[in-house]
């Protein structure tokens, strides 16, 4: 490489490995640190010794989902474009993809909080909610509903500022935003006895923490970002690229959130119990899942960045290693916590039934982990190069469709087992498509060799 060219590269793409841990550890210890957020919220809601605000709060888990997915609409699609004009060094298009993901951000999170509120009961009924729970789950959803515009926006700079190679300014907003969060729990859930609303209180005001650290960065220290209000605009081009994308990678969250409810469904006739003990275990298997997804979506501005200035041999070396380590990574986090899981699910309620379920639960939500990274490595990977029918196709198969077509015939052949045993089924049949439409969406690159 050129002197002028290594000054002007975004990333270092001679030492490629070192580069990609460059970028992926701290989206993994952000990963991280939001995953002792979610236990921490988890263990003070338990604390109050409520099965019912358990179950409420577990219950509202799709809604935060779905706030997510929209603001992935415009961070991942936004991140999936902008990391391919770095790689084509097109830095006026970057400012202005980047300003019209911010404010479109905003925009989405105001309309979508209108309809929230007023079929509020209605929807609280089909995630699950019953008569006792949904006084609870009321509580935390109001707060989460108003809010909507400071739950999407997050997502959207910690997103751009990685296209840049500023991973670590990324986690930092993100890993703030926990900490106020995990401050706050206590004291709104416990101290001044506010239950599940204070836990939807503290949630939200850890994203506005993090939104203003985040515009702040942007205002001040980006090299390439723009909030500029004059520059909001992009072409017919560039807003099918973002919502191709974009609607894609949220498809992955509501798809998610849409199994999440068909379970809820399912477990409300094994009673309120077992909805929370599965609430509990999904929170700890979020260890696995939390890492793996950092893992994976830490090379993304660096896939998109080889792909869009056309390296594909080094993106082929760079996608065999991410390969070995992200699935090897999966096997021995869920050996580890197979082994662990009694402590672990005891951790947070002193109820032996619901330990005991939650341990079971737990189990079996693991024990496909390393498929599960495959899937998700190829996701993204297909995401970063504007691949948006394969990444679709994989959104919709581990946490969807084919999901809920395990589901349902483990549920008709073994019943409660059925249910159990469907989510690592699913993903090793999801990690064997990955397979086949990596060999065919990349056979003309040379990438399917890799």
């Amino acid at each position: 490489m050129r002197e002028a060219d290594k000054k002007s590269a975004v990333f270092d793409t001679e030492h490629l490995v070192r580069t990609y841990f460059t970028q992926a550890l701290p989206v993994v210890f952000s990963m991280i640190v939001s995953l002792v957020y979610n236990l921490a919220d988890t263990y003070f809601v338990a604390r109050t010794g409520s099965t019912l605000i358990v179950a409420g709060v577990s219950v509202c888990a799709p809604v935060f989902t779905v706030l997510m997915a929209f603001g992935n609409v415009y961070a991942q699609g936004g991140s999936s474009l902008i990391s391919r004009l770095m790689g084509k060094n097109d830095q006026g298009s970057v400012k202005r993809v980047s300003s019209f993901c911010f404010y479109l951000a905003i925009a989405t999170g105001v309309v979508l909080a209108v309809p929230m509120l007023i079929f509020q009961g209605p929807v609280l009924r089909m995630l699950g909610a019953s008569d006792e729970v949904m006084p609870y789950a009321r509580e935390y959803y109001i707060v989460l509903a108003v809010s909507a515009p400071a739950i999407i926006l997050p997502f959207i700079h910690s997103n751009l500022l990685r296209c840049e190679g500023s991973s670590t300014l990324s986690m930092l907003g993100n890993v703030g935003g926990s900490v106020v969060n995990i401050v706050l729990d206590p004291v709104f859930i416990q101290v001044l006895g506010m239950g599940a609303a204070g836990a939807a209180i503290a949630t939200v005001i850890g994203n506005l923490a993090s939104d203003l650290f985040f515009l702040i960065i942007v205002l001040r220290k980006s090299r390439h970002l723009s909030v500029d209000p004059r520059s909001w605009r992009v072409s017919g081009g560039e807003l099918r690229q973002i919502f191709s994308v974009g609607i894609t990678a949220a498809v992955t969250n509501i798809a998610s959130s849409a199994c999440v409810v068909v379970i809820n469904q399912f477990l409300k006739g094994y009673g309120d119990e077992k909805i929370a003990a599965w609430g509990i275990a999904s929170k700890v298997s979020m260890i696995a899942q939390m890492v793996l997804i950092g893992l994976a979506f830490g090379g993304v501005p660096l896939f998109g960045y080889l792909y869009g200035g056309r390296d594909f041999k080094k993106l082929k070396k760079l996608l065999r290693f991410c390969m070995a380590f992200i699935s090897g990574y999966g096997l021995l986090m869920a050996a580890a916590i197979i082994l662990l899981a009694r402590p672990l699910a005891g951790v947070f309620m002193d109820d032996p039934g619901v330990t005991a379920d939650s341990t079971l639960m737990l189990r079996w939500q693991v024990l496909g982990s390393a498929f599960a990274g495959i899937v998700l490595l190829f996701t993204c990977l297909f995401q970063a190069t504007g691949k948006a029918g394969p990444a679709l196709a994989l959104s919709l198969s581990r946490q969807g469709i084919l999901f809920l077509a395990v589901l349902g015939a483990g549920v008709l052949i073994a019943g409660f087992d059925g249910l159990l045993a469907a989510q690592p089924i699913a993903d090793a049949l999801s990690a064997g498509l990955a397979i086949v439409m990596w060999r065919a969406a990349f056979r003309r690159e040379g990438l399917s060799a890799a």
